[in-house]
């Protein structure tokens, strides 16, 4: 279930108490000055993106959010062995089931890079519960493409190759805003995104990795017991809990 799309940028209703109009007749005249719904979540606007720059006067702010990686199993050896209209099926299925549960969980989805996808939450729309949000959009990506999966092999032709997805998730202060000169990129940098990328390595198909302080933040939502994992980039054992 996906829910309605908002009718204003609901990061610049919450950062600058503006409300600009993302769709329907009073969203002609801002059209004409570029302003739109953002690709990244299309329940907030481009001005969102241009918030550093235009607006705050910086490059870039420390937030505290969560990340999310997740990552498509099985799509390298896929490569190898279908046809590219089925790798091109199976890269459609797997970013709208990404994007669509992101978006629903006031996330965006800042990067598709190859076969996965990275995701922030609490900004621009804040959620005090960004953690546990973003916890429920990571099952609900397992939920989506779970009930399309045995469709999609037949469909694809995948045969005895698994594919799924890995999810690897990580909280706390990251820093978010434009890096680059001659390439200006909208991006978050840091220790919590690095370590959200090695637990979504770290991840099985299937599977939902978070570190202890998304554990701390989503309460009751995570039961299993944690486990030490060697992380490349990491001195020490990072503890990971599957979710």
């Amino acid at each position: 279930m996906t829910p309605e799309p908002a009718t204003i940028c609901l990061g610049c209703w919450q950062n600058l108490h503006m409300p600009i109009p993302l769709r329907g007749p009073l969203s002609a005249p801002f059209r004409l000055f570029g302003v739109k719904p953002s690709r990244m979540n299309p329940n907030t606007c481009t001005l969102c993106e241009m918030a550093f720059s235009k607006i705050m006067k910086a490059r870039a702010v420390t937030i505290d959010a969560t990340i999310l990686f997740a990552d498509l199993r099985g799509y390298t050896t896929l490569t190898q062995t279908i046809a590219p209209d089925g790798l091109t099926s199976l890269l459609d299925a797997f970013y709208d089931d990404c994007a669509a549960a992101i978006w629903r969980y006031d996330g965006i989805l800042n990067k598709t890079i190859g076969d996965a996808v990275f995701a922030i939450f609490n900004f621009p729309v804040r959620r005090d519960d960004h953690a546990v949000q973003a916890l429920l959009a990571a099952r609900d990506i397992q939920r989506r493409f779970q009930e399309r999966h045995d469709a999609l092999v037949r469909t694809i032709g995948a045969g005895d190759i698994e594919i799924g997805i890995g999810i690897g998730m990580d909280s706390g202060d990251t820093n978010f805003g434009e890096f680059g000169q001659t390439h200006r990129d909208l991006t978050a940098v840091g220790t919590v995104v690095n370590r959200a990328a090695r637990a979504q390595a770290a991840a099985k198909s299937g599977e939902i990795l978070v570190t202890t302080a998304v554990r701390e933040r989503t309460g009751d939502m995570i039961t299993a017991a944690g486990s030490d994992h060697a992380l490349k980039g990491f001195d020490q054992p990072v503890r990971l809990f599957p979710a």
